[in-house]
C-alpha cells in the first residue's frame, strides 16, 4: 500500500503540470555552442548544435547571419514538433552543407535508425546546395515552409519515402532540376502556395519510383494547390509532373509560360499510370515553345495506363497551333470513368498520343467529353497577358461558367 501512494502522487502531479513548457533557444553566427542559448546574448553558434539539442515543442530561433547547414536525426512529438525558424524570415542564409550532412544538401532530415517525425523548417534563405537545398528522407509529418531556395545543383526541396510532408509558401527558383520533388512512395504530401519558377526541369515533380524499395511505387493522396508556377521546363518536364501519382487533388494552381507540358499524368517509373486524380480550378497558359497543356500518354509495356482522371473547371490554353488542350492515349478519353468538362480550351485535342489533332467538335463527338466547355478567343481571356496579369478578364468567356464542385474555397491566388 505504501508503494501505491507515491505512484498515485506522481500521476496526479503529471496530470496537473502536463508536458514540459516549450522553450525558445537562439542561434547567432557570432554565438558559441557552449552558451545556454536562452537569450540572443547567450546564443548558440551552429544549426547542428541547435537541432541536436532542442526538445519536443521547442523552437530554435536563428538570427540574421550566414550559416552552414545541418542534419536532423531526432524527432519531435505529435502536437509538439521541433521547430527550426529563421528570424527575420530569409535573414538567416544557409550557404552550404554542414559537417554531419550525408547527401551534399544544405539542410537534411533523415536518420538511418528510424523514421524522423514532427519537425518544422521555417523561413530560411537556402542557396547553392550542391545537391538540394532541403533534403527530407524517410520521415513523417515534416513541414518545410516560407523558405527561399535557389541555385541548387539539382532540386530546391526534395523528399523521399516521406508521408504527410507539407511543402508550403516557399519560393524555389533557378535550380538545376526541379523546384519541388516528391519521390519514393510518399503518401499524403501537400504542396501548397509555393512560387516555383525558372527551374531547369519541373516546377513540381512527383514520382512513385517502383524500382526503389521499399514502397508501392506510387505517390498517393497528394494535394497540390494554390501554387504559382512559371518559366520552368527548358530542359523538359512539365510544370506539374505526375509519374505514378494517384488518388490526388490538383487544384487552384496558376501555371503560365512553362516550356514543356503544363500538367502530365503518366507512368515511367510509377507502378501505375497516374489515376483517379481530380484536376480542377487551375489556370494553365503555355509558352509559345511549349508542348500540350494536359498530357496523358499511354504507359510503357507492363504498366497500366492512367485511368479515371477528372479534368473540370480549368483554363487550358496554348498559343501553339500544332499543340492543344488535352492529349490522351488511344481509348483513354472513351473510358467511362474519365471526365473532362466545363473547361476553357483551344480548338485542338488529340486522342491518339498526339499523332493527329482534332477540333473540339470532333473531340466531343468521338469521346463525349467537354460538352459544356468553351473555346477561348485569343487576347481577351486575361486582364493583361503582356504584363503577366493572368486574372480572368471580366466579361471574358471563362467568368461564371464553371461547375460548382463543393468544398472550402482557398484564398485567392492574388494574395500570394
Amino acid at each position: 500500500m505504501n508503494g501505491v501512494l507515491p505512484l498515485l502522487t506522481f500521476i496526479a502531479v503529471a496530470l496537473i503540470h502536463g508536458p514540459a513548457a516549450a522553450a525558445t533557444f537562439y542561434v547567432d553566427d557570432t554565438g558559441d555552442d557552449e552558451n545556454d542559448g536562452l537569450t540572443p546574448a547567450t546564443a548558440w553558434a551552429t544549426l547542428q548544435h541547435a537541432v541536436d539539442t532542442i526538445g519536443p515543442g521547442d523552437t530554435a530561433l536563428v538570427l540574421e547571419g550566414l550559416y552552414e547547414g545541418c542534419r536532423i536525426e531526432s524527432s519531435g512529438e505529435a502536437g509538439q514538433p521541433k521547430t527550426l525558424r529563421a528570424h527575420p524570415p530569409w535573414g538567416a542564409v544557409v550557404l552550404e552543407p554542414g559537417p554531419n550532412n550525408r547527401h551534399n544538401s544544405n539542410i537534411e532530415v533523415e536518420s538511418f535508425d528510424g523514421v524522423v517525425k514532427h519537425w518544422v523548417i521555417d523561413g530560411f534563405e537556402i542557396v547553392d546546395g550542391p545537391r538540394s537545398g532541403v533534403d527530407v528522407r524517410v520521415t513523417r509529418d515534416i513541414t518545410v515552409q516560407k523558405c527561399h531556395v535557389y541555385n541548387s545543383g539539382r532540386t530546391g526541396i526534395f523528399t523521399a519515402f516521406s508521408d504527410d510532408v507539407v511543402v508550403q509558401y516557399n519560393e524555389s527558383e533557378l535550380n538545376g532540376e526541379h523546384g519541388v520533388y516528391i519521390s519514393n512512395s510518399g503518401d499524403f504530401p501537400v504542396v501548397r502556395g509555393n512560387l516555383l519558377h525558372d527551374n531547369f526541369a519541373a516546377g513540381v515533380h512527383m514520382n512513385g519510383d517502383r524500382t526503389i524499395q521499399p514502397g508501392d511505387g506510387l505517390i498517393s493522396f497528394a494535394t497540390v494547390e494554390a501554387n504559382v508556377i512559371w518559366e520552368n521546363g527548358v530542359g523538359g518536364a512539365s510544370a506539374i509532373n505526375c509519374d505514378g501519382v494517384s488518388d490526388s487533388v490538383i487544384r487552384d494552381n496558376l501555371l503560365y509560360g512553362n516550356h514543356a507540358s503544363g500538367l502530365s499524368l503518366y507512368a515511367i517509373d510509377g507502378s501505375e499510370g497516374s489515376s483517379r486524380n481530380e484536376v480542377y480550378d487551375n489556370i494553365i497558359v503555355m509558352a509559345d515553345d511549349s508542348r500540350w497543356v494536359v498530357n496523358i500518354p499511354e504507359s510503357p509495356e507492363g504498366i497500366s495506363n492512367p485511368r479515371c482522371n477528372k479534368i473540370v473547371n480549368n483554363v487550358l490554353y496554348t498559343p501553339r497551333l500544332d499543340r492543344g488542350s488535352i492529349l490522351i492515349y488511344p481509348g483513354g478519353a472513351e473510358d467511362p470513368c474519365f471526365k473532362s468538362d466545363y473547361n476553357v480550351v483551344v480548338d485542338r485535342f488529340s486522342r491518339d498520343n498526339g499523332d493527329t489533332i482534332i477540333s473540339l467538335a470532333r473531340w466531343r463527338r468521338a469521346t463525349g467529353q467537354d460538352r459544356h466547355s468553351l473555346l477561348a478567343p485569343s487576347g481577351i481571356l486575361f486582364v493583361d497577358p503582356a504584363s503577366d496579369d493572368r486574372r480572368l478578364h471580366f466579361g471574358g468567356p471563362a467568368v461564371d461558367r464553371g461547375l460548382f464542385l463543393g468544398g472550402a474555397a482557398l484564398d485567392d491566388l492574388d494574395d500570394l
